[in-house]
């Protein structure tokens, strides 16, 4: 695997807003902090509409480990040129970690730690990798078409999970805000809106 996980069954950076991928109802969310008018922090999630096109930095992918067991996020995460890290401990899972950004998004941060999602990461990966040396200097813009479905017998039964269908499809000028410009807005996203299907299929040219 070219990412370096193992898929058979059995470092923080800096804190940027975040986009979450629900492998079991297959969503794609947004997820906001905002400062409540009681002085409180707190969340805000809405589901994002597939599809949907983002560029991101695979170039400058994480890969190690993901702990939720003290309740936050806690990385133990190698530069994709790097040595993959030890496990800390048996908390900790398998993971990914990358950035991501549209001018509507803002930059944001992209993890999963679940197998499913890993081997569907790993296959765009390999897209990245024959592509990459074709466009010097740009990212891919990778577009999420929608949701396959995985099934996995396990000794409770079938499960069933659910994964993106991406691929790139574009390549484009590294935008500014993947190296230092400006993130999401630390608010709720506006409610969404229904609106009447767009004339032409959005491109990499109009991401920002």
């Amino acid at each position: 695997m070219p990412l370096g996980f193992n898929l058979e069954a059995g470092s923080s950076g800096d804190i940027l807003p975040i986009i979450k991928w629900d492998a079991k109802a297959g969503d794609l969310l947004r997820q906001d902090r905002f400062q409540a008018s009681d002085g409180t922090w707190q969340k805000d999630e809405q589901e994002l509409s597939l599809p949907i096109q983002m560029a991101m930095d695979l170039g400058a992918i994480e890969v190690g480990w993901l702990s939720f067991a003290s309740g936050a996020p806690d990385f133990q995460m190698a530069k994709i040129t790097e040595p993959f890290p030890e496990q800390p401990s048996q908390d900790h899972k398998q993971a990914f970690r990358v950035r991501v950004a549209t001018k509507d998004l803002g930059l944001r941060e992209f993890s999963h730690s679940a197998k499913t999602v890993l081997r569907a990461l790993d296959g765009l990966f390999r897209q990245y990798e024959a592509e990459a040396p074709a466009h010097m200097g740009k990212v891919p813009v990778v577009t999420i078409s929608g949701t396959e479905t995985i099934k996995i017998n396990s000794p409770q039964g079938e499960l069933r999970f659910k994964v993106p269908e991406w691929s790139i499809t574009e390549w484009i000028d590294r935008p500014k805000v993947m190296d230092g410009g400006a993130a999401a807005p630390s608010e709720p996203a506006p409610a969404a809106v229904s609106q009447p299907p767009a004339a032409a299929e959005p491109t990499g040219a109009n991401l920002f």
